[in-house]
């Protein structure tokens, strides 16, 4: 019984050696050589000064009163979500305040309202009616015979044919349509950009807290390695390692205000308020993250989406003008009217012949041109438009699967994050928080532990702001660039324009762009 009890008293102080040596060799700190074991006999069992004068010698365990390092002042600080919003020194700016200000704000809302204003006069004015011509005329009238020739007046009225006023004001109806669908698609695009634009200043806002811990955390690892340089039991250059790798932390922490800063201009552009100050804005970047059924999602953008509306309607336009060219070759009529006095002495009863009335019928006989080249045309620019649905829905359907792999990569990404790597680094550190407070762990591994919960903390915002860009952008049909001009309702070349379609560099965020995909 005795010598099982010397066994594994051997066996416990062998695991103790065991673990200082792993921990020596994790951080290339220098420590005091064991003292050499005599021959095979077991250890006596270590007195409780002893073990503590043992963990005294591991780097880390020096006990500091009121100093971190001290066990019994340090508890885990995980990161989270929220402190900027929670320290605001002002109001938090909402979505819902930002929408409404770039509804009133956004030159391109106006834009796109003019310009439907503006389709409307000009479909009013399509449709009008010739004016009548009045006028004087005269003949001989100097005298001679003729005793004042003949002096009076007509008037001349065009009469429209076939239908064509109708058929012009059929055109310009469809532009008017253009328009309303140019307005109601500029409208998703500046809400759709507003509301991308408010994510990246969310996440960069979520990023600088966090990167502000992480300069926090290596400037305490720094301090750490000063003290053990101080015992002894680590050298300047571990010292300069920890000091490098806090101010690379400053660095990138001062980078990330300069980020925040340009991503609040840029929504204070879309917004259409440039001189808005900088502000904490409010919301959750974990909440109501967009969800979507991939197959339904794509074929909403490429049977719904604007860009494919006016593609539709263009094709009628083009319909339209084919009706009123082939109406163009039947003639209008052309009608003239009027009175005349005759001063010319009628023979016998020594008078003037007094008044005359005249009228006047005119057609232009369609013998060379009846229109046919312009009805040719017309024939071809509906085939055109016709194909240019199809290319229109074909393009949607690349671009928004592109997207929808944007979206679903960074959301399988963001759910592994939450629901995976995240709560196993943050139980790793907790265990060795615990471990330290038990003076089995060193305070650099505690801090290692905790940079690397925080280095993946920032990662899991990045993340969170691709699943909302590129959601969004899905959500909104790929219309992202909220200073985009509407177009003209005559610019039917280009019913879907680059900028409709956001590309990678527009959505992903370079702290996950520049990680490898798995």
């Amino acid at each position: 019984m005795q010598k099982g009890t010397i066994v594994m008293k051997s066996l416990r102080v062998a695991s103790a050696m065991l673990f200082t040596g792993m921990t020596l060799a994790s951080y290339g700190m220098a420590q005091q050589p064991l003292q050499q074991q005599q021959g095979n006999q077991p250890q006596k069992p270590a007195q409780k000064p002893a073990q503590k004068d043992k963990m005294q010698g591991m780097p880390g365990m020096q006990e500091h009163a009121g100093h971190p390092m001290n066990p019994r002042t340090v508890k885990p600080e995980f990161p989270r979500m929220g402190k900027a919003q929670e320290q605001a020194k002002g109001p938090l700016m909402s979505l819902a305040s930002l929408q409404q200000a770039a509804a009133e704000g956004n030159p391109t809302l106006r834009q796109a309202e003019a310009e439907l204003r503006a389709a409307k006069a000009r479909q009013q004015q399509s449709g009008l009616y010739p004016n009548p011509t009045v006028g004087y005329t005269g003949d001989e009238i100097r005298g001679g015979s003729m005793g004042g020739g003949k002096q009076g007046f007509f008037i001349s009225q065009p009469v429209v044919t076939a239908g064509k006023l109708a058929k012009n004001r059929k055109i310009f109806g469809e532009e008017v349509r253009l328009s309303e669908i140019e307005a109601e698609e500029q409208k998703i695009r500046v809400e759709s950009a507003v509301r991308i634009a408010f994510y990246r200043v969310l996440a960069a806002q979520e990023m600088l807290e966090a990167k502000r811990d992480l300069a926090r955390i290596a400037e305490d690892n720094t301090e750490t390695e000063r003290r053990l340089m101080n015992t002894g039991q680590a050298d300047e250059s571990e010292v300069l390692q920890a000091e490098v790798e806090a101010r690379r932390m400053q660095v990138g922490a001062r980078m990330q205000e300069s980020a925040l800063r340009q991503e609040w201009r840029a929504l204070a552009a879309i917004v259409g308020k440039p001189e808005m100050p900088l502000q904490t804005v409010e919301g959750n970047l974990e909440t109501e993250l967009p969800q979507f059924n991939e197959e339904q999602v794509v074929e909403t953008i490429a049977k719904e989406s604007p860009a494919v509306r006016i593609a539709s309607v263009t094709t009628s336009r083009a319909q339209a003008v084919l009706g009123r060219a082939k109406a163009e070759p039947v003639p209008d009529l052309q009608l003239r009217a009027g009175a005349v006095y005759s001063g010319e002495q009628l023979a016998g009863i020594n008078r003037p012949t007094g008044w005359e009335e005249l009228a006047e019928v005119g057609v232009t006989l369609p013998i060379w041109n009846r229109n046919q080249g312009n009805i040719a045309a017309a024939r071809q620019d509906i085939d055109r438009a016709q194909k240019e649905e199809k290319r229109v829905e074909l393009m949607l359907r690349n671009r928004a699967a592109f997207m929808l792999d944007q979206y679903a990569s960074a959301r399988i990404m963001a759910d592994e994050y939450r629901d995976g790597i995240l709560p196993r680094a943050g139980k790793a550190y907790a265990l060795l928080v615990d471990k330290y407070g038990k003076m089995l762990a060193s305070y650099p591994v505690v801090l290692n532990s905790q940079k690397t919960l925080y280095e993946l903390q920032i990662e899991y915002i990045a993340t969170l702001q691709n699943v909302w860009t590129t959601g969004i952008a899905l959500q909104g049909y790929l219309l992202t660039d909220g200073l985009e001009a509407p177009a003209r309702p005559s610019d039917v070349d280009r019913p879907l324009r680059e900028t409709n379609v956001p590309m990678p560099e527009r959505t992903m965020s370079p702290e996950v762009g520049s990680m490898r995909r798995p």
